[in-house]
């Protein structure tokens, strides 16, 4: 309780210090006018600040700090790159028919630079992205999206051709914070997928200084706000796991907290995608699914307006979160547990965390869950 207080007291002096700032641009609105405009009142605005405020791993106490994050969020500039990507993730926050709170965060916060819905073009765009590194100088957070090519002639961008690798290493210079944002840019993502004939890497190959990775295909707004959040009411980085993922975020596995974890125990698998066992809502181990392998909080969050998410849908988890998963995880229809899996990480897999040693191999976990579901499955198959 001592350690909370002094927590509690050090992130109120900072966001007071913050909130004495003014705001990037003085065009930039109120949080609670621009929430009024969504028809969202203080009242959503307070239960979505606990809400937040739990995904963050922080106290229930802590909620009005979430919250006043939130209201000073106009006074932290953002830059945010495309490099080698389909633009899902800045879709996961921009095109949504019901704008949530995060989104309508997302909004308020100062995007001093963001190719998909900013105006400029060639030699202003470039001139832009120049000007905020300049001016915010040291204050500002850097968001990359997407694979960036390390053969010099792919991705060459800008009114001076400058390659990506280039455009984030002179953006990364002077970033208070860098988010590597969906698996792509912390990954390397399809873009480094065999046989990568772009030689794409993540953002932490390209530059040299500490990244956050914040992966999923795409992630969802939450994590990607949240983060910004975090640094807000921080200023520091968040605990992070063995592939640099916040631990409030990557924490658990897609199989711990799965809905449909029940069946996994009762032995009740989908034999195939339509049958009985499907309608039943069984679990998915059987037709590839690769929740006991993946780190991710989808379920707690859900996509589309926090409606659904994969598994809820009827499709296996697909690992996206996971390094090199579009090698590693595929086929994606497949249990992995029929073959060898290793990552990027030394030969183990996502079981080994910055804290933990010792771990076992995560193809022996796959084996031994392979084996559960062929030996249980003997009595459910019907």
């Amino acid at each position: 309780m001592r350690d909370n207080k002094k927590l509690f007291d050090k992130i109120s002096k900072r966001l007071d210090l913050l909130a004495k700032l003014p705001a990037c641009k003085e065009d930039k609105k109120d949080i609670y006018e621009e929430l009024s405009k969504k028809g969202i009142d203080r009242r959503d605005f307070v239960k979505w600040a606990g809400m937040m405020t739990t995904t963050l791993a922080l106290p229930a106490s802590f909620a009005p700090l979430t919250a006043k994050a939130a209201e000073v969020a106009n006074r932290l500039p953002v830059i945010w790159l495309h490099m080698a990507e389909c633009t899902g993730c800045s879709e996961s926050l921009l095109r949504t028919e019901d704008p949530s709170i995060d989104s309508i965060i997302f909004d308020v916060i100062n995007l001093e630079y963001h190719e998909t819905i900013m105006a400029a073009a060639g030699y202003q765009a470039e001139q832009n992205l120049e000007n905020a590194i300049k001016k915010h100088q040291g204050n500002y957070i850097l968001m990359v999206e997407g694979g960036i090519p390390t053969i010099e002639y792919y991705l060459t961008i800008g009114a001076h051709g400058k390659t990506g690798a280039q455009a984030c290493r002179d953006a990364a210079e002077n970033a208070a914070a860098i988010f590597a944002i969906g698996t792509c840019s912390s990954f390397g993502g399809v873009q480094a997928a065999y046989p990568n004939p772009t030689a794409a890497e993540p953002l932490s190959k390209i530059i040299t200084k500490p990244v956050i990775n914040v992966p999923g295909c795409p992630p969802s707004e939450k994590n990607i706000v949240g983060n910004v959040l975090y640094f807000i009411m921080f200023g520091a980085l968040p605990a992070l796991d063995a592939f640099n993922r916040p631990k409030w975020a990557y924490g658990n596995r897609i199989h711990d907290l799965c809905e449909r974890r029940g069946h996994f125990d009762a032995g009740e698998f989908v034999q195939h995608f339509g049958d009985e066992n499907a309608q039943k809502g069984f679990c998915l181990y059987k037709v590839g699914c690769k929740g006991p392998y993946t780190f991710n909080n989808c379920s707690k969050l859900r996509f589309n307006s926090h409606t659904s998410w994969p598994i809820q849908a009827g499709h296996g988890c697909i690992g996206c979160s996971e390094p090199n998963f579009w090698d590693t995880m595929s086929p994606f229809e497949e249990p992995l547990g029929n073959k060898l899996y290793h990552t990027a990480f030394n030969g183990f897999g996502a079981d080994k965390t910055a804290d933990t040693a010792g771990m076992v191999i995560l193809s022996a976990t796959a084996i031994g869950i392979a084996a559960h579901a062929l030996i249980s499955g003997v009595a459910k198959n019907k």
